[in-house]
């Protein structure tokens, strides 16, 4: 099978790397397309875009394919494929980067870093630059820098009828204002420009464990110390047990824990001083807070959210961290079945609260946290876990029902039954004006494999 201007690679379900080639992050999603069109650049996926409107094939793209609901994958569809596009090219005097679609952070890191830069990514190395950045950016360096969105300089995409274009702020401003929060539903984005940040290339970053038994008090002392804490510290609570890492001691894997994760955004010394408190609260199981690289640190968590393991998510904003929200989180936090499952609670603010609310489709610009509530088991494990994991994680999202900010992340829904949750991650007047930009640059809703949102 060919088609015209395509000089990528197809894949059919004939072919030996079919398997692999649609296997996404998710292992719990099993999906079996018609083709796959490995891309080498922005002609091949809009040569794929036109064959695929022109055969009324179904969409699906892939980016890092690392969206916990598998929209990167669809069936009996084409699967625009940029997994093979993940090239980064940095300008350090201007402090910008050019990146590639299928670009994962961890290429992006490595590039940057070697100039002492940054921009805010994701806090896995494998997770894809598009669909986070598409969905708002969440990481450790947003309450210094703001979210990936804000860095966000233009954008390269291909729209739903084949053509190419660019957005930014003085080109097509209705479309880039959408694409910096409103997912993949605009067209496929096959290069992203970044501000850059000196940073690095050593940080003090790393987590302090506590016992699970210590979780509401360690969680008290949080919510102060986090109510003062620098715009250049990010933190990521988690819930669950000690991941079995090389650098924590053996005898402290799998014990149930709670874990305060840190990453200071200058110099190493402010740091130090900045997570002092935290680290002499209480009895700490260990502490890993150190200066190290940070590319390395942005690597860490890799091998605690594999490639093929099944996940299944639940997540919510939160107003804060009263005693009630403690009491549900300390509650529930625990009672997974699976070693695997945690919850992860990320720090907002600073950068992120001060740019207005209308400045981009972002919509939690004004909430203090956000909680995502990962379900996770080996694919072994399904008969075992899939239902006990998923229940959990569902009765953990109910019980925080009264304490929600009435938003949530779009990146961190998961598939069918979140679907109706998309208005809730943007707000009637935001959802509203993104169904406008949808009407525009996709009438017909041909991008609506994702976390879609209706032309108006």
């Amino acid at each position: 099978m060919e088609f015209n201007g395509f000089r990528g690679r197809l894949i059919t379900a004939d072919h030996a790397d079919y398997d692999t080639a649609r296997a996404v992050w998710n292992g719990a999603v099993d999906r079996r397309p018609r083709l796959i069109a490995r891309c080498g650049g922005t002609a091949d996926v809009a040569a794929a875009v036109r064959f695929a409107r022109d055969h009324d094939l179904e969409i699906a793209v892939r980016g890092g394919g690392h969206n916990v609901a598998g929209t990167a994958v669809c069936d009996d569809g084409i699967v625009i494929d940029l997994s093979a596009m993940r090239a980064v090219s940095v300008d350090p005097a201007g402090r910008t980067a050019r990146v590639q679609g299928g670009a994962l952070w961890g290429d992006v890191d490595r590039a940057t870093q070697a100039h002492g830069l940054a921009t805010t990514g994701g806090i896995v190395s494998h997770t894809g630059v598009a669909g986070l950045t598409l969905g708002g950016g969440i990481g450790f360096l947003m309450r210094a820098y703001g979210l990936a969105v804000d860095n966000l300089l233009a954008a390269e995409l291909v729209t739903a009828d084949g053509g190419t274009l660019r957005a930014a702020p003085d080109e097509h401003p209705d479309l880039f204002w959408a694409l910096r929060g409103g997912g993949g539903n605009f067209g496929v984005v096959s290069s992203f420009e970044f501000a850059l940040h000196p940073l690095g290339p050593t940080v003090l970053a790393g987590p302090v464990f506590w016992a699970a038994e210590d979780t509401s008090d360690v969680l008290r002392f949080y919510r102060d110390f986090a109510a003062v804490a620098p715009d250049e510290l990010g933190t990521v609570v988690r819930l669950g047990t000690v991941p079995p890492l090389p650098v924590i001691p053996e005898e402290l894997h799998w014990r149930p824990a709670v874990a305060v994760a840190c990453c200071y955004a200058g110099a190493v010394e402010d740091g130090e001083h900045a997570v002092r408190d935290l680290r002499r609260f209480g009895t700490p199981l260990v502490d890993l807070l150190s200066p190290k690289p940070y590319a390395a640190f942005q690597s860490g968590l890799d091998d605690t959210v594999l490639h093929g393991w099944h996940y299944y998510w639940k997540s919510t904003d939160l107003t804060g961290l009263s005693d009630d929200v403690i009491a549900v989180i300390a509650d529930h936090g625990y009672r997974a079945g699976s070693p695997r499952s945690y919850a992860a609670m990320f720090h907002m603010g600073g950068a992120v609260g001060r740019i207005p609310g209308d400045a981009t489709a972002y919509a939690g610009r004004d909430v203090a946290h956000n909680i995502v509530i990962d379900g996770v088991w080996l694919p072994d494990e399904s008969g075992e876990h899939a239902t006990a994991e998923s229940a959990w994680a569902r009765r953990f999202l109910q019980a925080l029902q009264p304490h929600r900010a009435g938003s949530v992340y779009v990146n961190f829904l998961d598939s069918d039954d979140d679907t109706g949750r998309v208005r809730e991650a943007y707000g009637d007047h935001t959802y509203r004006r993104l169904a406008e930009v949808k009407a525009k640059y996709d009438p017909d809703n041909t991008f609506h494999h994702n976390k879609n949102i209706h032309p108006a």
